[in-house]
């Protein structure tokens, strides 16, 4: 199975692809379009739309852009934005986001979880900074160690020691490379648990309901090495930390 079909399955009962509880993500939203009735947003990332969509709904001057790579993602993007009257000011973009450019730069640009496709969190801010409009604030949601992480956690996560660094770290960087954090917030191990659970159950539940399907085996070893890899390695070892950003 792909990849983004595996993420699509494994996020069906959790549109927004990161460990944030619905209020936090509406808190966010808020605190990132408050200053402002009308304005553009970008998502780098966008996958299903989740935040774009959501924005809209409850902002009704508001407009969006959302670039991915998954091309079956963003029909669903288009169908939810439909069934909730949003569509009209929504535009979607089969695209890789290191190569979108816009001749009009927007208010807010979100890239929550998908820092990796810049390369990491810096490269993914200085992408953006061109694309933001004077005063205009980012989102941006990324990983970071809440403690020395173990052998079983690297392993289970594919990932090396240098690939994050601590809260405090990760902070700094970003204000020595001219950011300021205007808000933020670290999500709970509540919020982890329930993302996890939710995907890899989601996606077990799946292979379980479609034992005929080619992708059910692979899904279910997705779900299990993934459960396992969380419970027994880096749960309480990965944090994730979103900052609303604004350039000095």
């Amino acid at each position: 199975m792909d990849r983004q079909r595996l993420s699509r399955l494994a996020h069906a009962r959790h549109p927004v692809a990161a460990p944030l509880a619905d209020e936090s993500v509406s808190r966010l939203l808020e605190r990132a379009t408050g200053h402002t009735e009308a304005g553009r947003m970008l998502d780098l990332g966008c996958g299903e739309g989740a935040w774009l969509i959501r924005a809209l709904a409850a902002r009704p001057r508001w407009r969006a852009v959302g670039v991915d790579l998954d091309a079956d993602a963003l029909p669903r993007a288009r169908e939810t934005a439909a069934a909730l009257g949003v569509v009209r000011r929504i535009g979607l973009h089969h695209v890789d986001v290191r190569e979108f450019g816009s001749a009009e730069p927007f208010d807010l640009v979100l890239n929550v979880g998908a820092t990796h496709a810049f390369g990491g969190l810096l490269p993914t801010l200085a992408a953006v900074r061109d694309q933001l409009a004077p005063g205009g604030r980012v989102l941006v949601g990324e990983a970071f160690w809440e403690r020395e992480p173990s052998q079983a956690a690297l392993e289970g996560l594919g990932a090396d020691r240098d690939d994050y660094a601590d809260l405090g770290t990760t902070t700094d960087r970003l204000t020595a490379d001219g950011w300021t954090p205007v808000d933020g917030h670290v999500s709970s191990r509540q919020e982890w648990d329930a993302y996890e659970f939710s995907w890899t159950g989601t996606l077990a539940e799946w292979a379980l309901d479609h034992p005929d399907d080619p992708g059910a085996a692979p899904a279910r070893e997705a779900a299990d090495q993934h459960r396992a890899a969380w419970l027994h390695g880096h749960r309480g070892t990965l944090g994730f930390v979103t900052y609303l950003l604004r350039r000095d």
